[in-house]
């Protein structure tokens, strides 16, 4: 497997092929968001993912950035980085961001790049996603890779611009572990590798609007 092959499979969802007992991500994403509000109404969200330092290097070896390695792109080199993950959009990818209102599922728009960054030799990449004409009130943001091969750690300090909070529900480990543990005695062993587990690790982020706001 070429180092292409890689990050496309981590960036894109690419299907697990461990067992899942002993499933674990193989990159690590710090996201934070930034939901922006006009009226009460949900507009967009500003998605920012630090990428590990592992899976920074391997992008830089493959697309032949930083030949000195002293972990600082040239202007060039970053614009060549701007949007590399997400040069393929499959069919099926959902960019790894999932909105609710009130319960009702979302279709966010194509990602919108706005940023790319390296900070410490790590990847900061940045986009946005626009959300349909939909009260910012009870507005529900779920951040995972539902193959489970990158694992999100969502910044507590959900930023909301224009009115309105966020509140951050974190998953809970020990139920995450029982509902794969579920799972897995349920479903033939050929199938293992067709279970989409990332859900399971995903925090819940939920606005909420004072009405006299």
């Amino acid at each position: 497997m070429n180092r292409r092959h890689l990050i496309s499979s981590a960036i894109l969802g690419a299907v697990v092929c461990v067992p899942l007992a002993q499933a674990h991500p193989h990159v690590f994403v710090d996201s934070s968001l930034r939901i922006f509000v006009e009226d009460g109404r949900a507009k967009s969200v500003e998605v920012t993912w630090v990428y590990d330092d592992f899976f920074s290097l391997l992008i830089f070896e493959d697309m032949q950035l930083d030949p000195d390695g002293d972990g600082v792109l040239t202007k060039a080199e970053l614009g060549r980085l701007r949007g590399f993950d997400f040069e393929v959009w499959p069919e099926g990818f959902e960019g790894d961001l999932y909105a609710y209102s009130n319960g009702t599922k979302l279709d966010l728009a194509m990602p919108e790049v706005t940023g790319i960054a390296v900070d410490q030799g790590r990847i900061v990449s940045r986009h946005v996603r626009r959300l349909p004409d939909v009260p910012a009130a009870g507005l529900e943001l779920q951040q995972y890779d539902p193959t489970y091969y990158v694992a999100y750690a969502l910044d507590s300090n959900v930023v909301v611009e224009g009115g309105c909070s966020a509140a951050v529900e974190k998953y809970d480990p020990d139920a995450a572990a029982k509902a794969i543990e579920d799972e897995l005695n349920s479903v033939p062993e050929d199938v293992f590798e067709q279970m989409k587990v990332g859900i399971h690790f995903a925090d819940w982020v939920r606005l909420s609007c004072d009405p006299s706001s």
